[in-house]
């Protein structure tokens, strides 16, 4: 499989692209199991046909962009609201990054660590693969100058903590469903889901800023643009309101952008123990 991803890395986005919209619907229809949570999850939002349709490709591309994204040449990226992340950095308090399984998650680590990450470097939190082959590959390549990696367990939470503490930032996925203890339930398109705490934990903890970031997959290979929106303030509030305010933020993004959004990702699964 490395020989693959190797192959992988040194083909044109434009191509990983093109094969990955057809492997998308190839998934799609192949796999009645996914298929079906696909659909449920999009209707539970109100999403019409023409933006899940879109949504089916859109999660082959992001399968077949990470080699390149991994181990080839670097693509082209453009900001929208850098100055956001420029503001929040000069409070000297951190930032905690919020985003979402929308478009190009992998991408914006990235490119926060190339234009930021020489001053603030950015912890990532991650849960390692199941493959051994892949989380060795996963630790080497994602550990590159100006971002950190942090896994899901109470060393990473400490390694968090300390970075926003240092006033650098952290980065996760709020919408991944985090192990048992580790969240509430609260709706998510009006259906109760497994939230994460940890995002509003440490910035209450610590006083670190909080912003949403997602990596637009532009058309034809184009690259991407990574977008930066400010999200309610959670300083002050208890938890559980401010975790319904990210939420509800969290929510009208992906109805902006359903065409891609992992739609087929098990959002109201039961949390695993751990």
């Amino acid at each position: 499989m490395l020989f693959v991803f190797q192959v992988l890395s040194r083909l044109p986005l434009w191509l990983l692209h093109a094969v990955g919209g057809a492997l998308g619907w190839m998934v799609f229809w192949v796999s009645p199991g996914y298929r079906r949570n696909f659909l449920a999850n999009a209707q539970q939002a109100g999403i019409a046909g023409p933006k899940w349709r879109a949504a089916v490709g859109a999660a082959g591309r992001l399968a077949l962009e990470v080699p390149r994204l991994w181990l080839g040449k670097s693509v082209p990226v453009r900001w929208q609201g850098a100055e956001l992340v420029d503001a929040a950095l000069a409070r000297g308090q951190g930032v905690v990054f919020v985003t979402p399984h929308l478009g190009c998650f992998e991408v914006t680590a990235q490119a926060y660590a190339h234009r930021f990450g020489s001053t603030h470097p950015m912890t990532a939190l991650y849960r390692p693969a199941r493959q051994a082959w892949l989380a060795d590959l996963e630790g080497q390549v994602r550990a590159r100058p100006g971002l950190r990696t942090a896994p899901t367990s109470t060393s990473g939470v400490r390694q968090m903590l300390k970075a926003l503490k240092a006033g650098h930032c952290v980065g996760l996925l709020p919408d991944q469903v985090p192990p048992l203890g580790q969240g509430v339930w609260l709706p998510f398109f009006g259906k109760p889901a497994y939230t994460m705490t940890l995002s509003v934990r440490l910035a209450q903890m610590t006083g670190a800023a909080t912003l949403l970031a997602w990596g637009e997959r532009l058309r034809w290979g184009r690259g991407y643009v990574v977008h930066v929106l400010p999200v309610p303030d959670v300083q002050g509030i208890d938890g559980a309101t401010a975790l319904e305010a990210l939420n509800n933020a969290l929510e009208n993004l992906v109805l902006q952008r359903s065409d891609q959004y992992l739609w087929g990702y098990a959002r109201y699964k039961q949390p695993r123990a751990d």
